[in-house]
Parts: structure tokens; C-alpha cells; sequence
């Protein structure tokens, strides 16, 4: 096993012991202002959602980090190995240069797992755009 395959594994892992139960209790309603607020300067979602300083939301569940077409990534993000899952999504928005080191996203992080599990029900609503 490559040392990224593993790293993600664990991260996977790691996350996976709060936030599956957390994710299933998110209020996406509360994750929705919470986007607007945190990451909406950055990240779009919805039906008019467009790349711009940071790339479009939607779908990201499922999708592997830095394959958006039309968003030019990192080559860290590009090259982590990484797969957007409820889990590995609550683990980046932890903490995300513990996830992708070298990830060119300034953001501090959030710590709070209703918070993260809140926002994790808002961007899971838009799974499939």
C-alpha cells in the first residue's frame, strides 16, 4: 500500500469515528447559513453554482479531490488521492492542510462536529447537481 493510499485510509477512518452519526444528524438548514457565512466567499453550490476563487460544491460528494474540470487545483490536491466522502470532507473541514498537505485553501478549520456535521448535511443536498 502507497503511503497516500494509507494516509488516506486513516484519515478516512479517523473521521469516520464521529461523523457518520454526525453527518445523519446534521440540520442542513443550519449548515446552509453556516455555508453562506463560512465558505459561500469562496465555494458556490445550488443550481447556479460556478467555479470561481474556490471550486463549485456541487456533487463533491463522490468526486476525487482536484478533478473538477475547469478549476485549476493545486498539484497537492490533484495528486492526494483523496475521494470526497461524508467523512473525508468533515476531516478537511477540520483541519484541511492535516488532509492535503501543500492545499493552497486558506482556512482555519472547524472544530465543532455539529457544526462540520451540519455543514456536511447542507453540501449532501446537493449530491447530485
Amino acid at each position: 500500500m502507497t503511503y497516500r493510499a494509507l494516509l488516506t485510509l486513516l484519515v478516512t477512518l479517523n473521521a469516520g469515528l464521529f461523523s457518520l452519526g454526525a453527518a445523519a444528524a446534521g440540520d442542513a438548514e443550519a449548515g446552509g447559513k453556516l455555508f453562506t457565512k463560512t465558505c459561500g466567499g469562496c465555494h458556490s453550490i445550488g443550481e447556479n453554482a460556478r467555479s470561481g476563487f474556490g471550486p463549485h460544491l456541487n456533487g463533491v460528494i463522490g468526486r476525487q479531490a482536484g478533478s473538477l474540470p475547469g478549476y485549476q487545483f493545486s498539484e497537492a490536491m490533484k495528486n492526494s488521492g483523496v475521494v470526497w466522502t461524508p467523512e473525508t470532507l468533515a476531516a478537511y473541514i477540520e483541519a484541511p492542510k492535516k488532509v492535503v498537505k501543500g492545499t493552497r485553501m486558506i482556512f482555519w478549520g472547524i472544530s465543532d462536529p455539529e457544526k462540520i456535521a451540519n455543514l456536511l448535511a447542507y453540501i449532501e443536498t446537493f449530491k447530485d447537481q
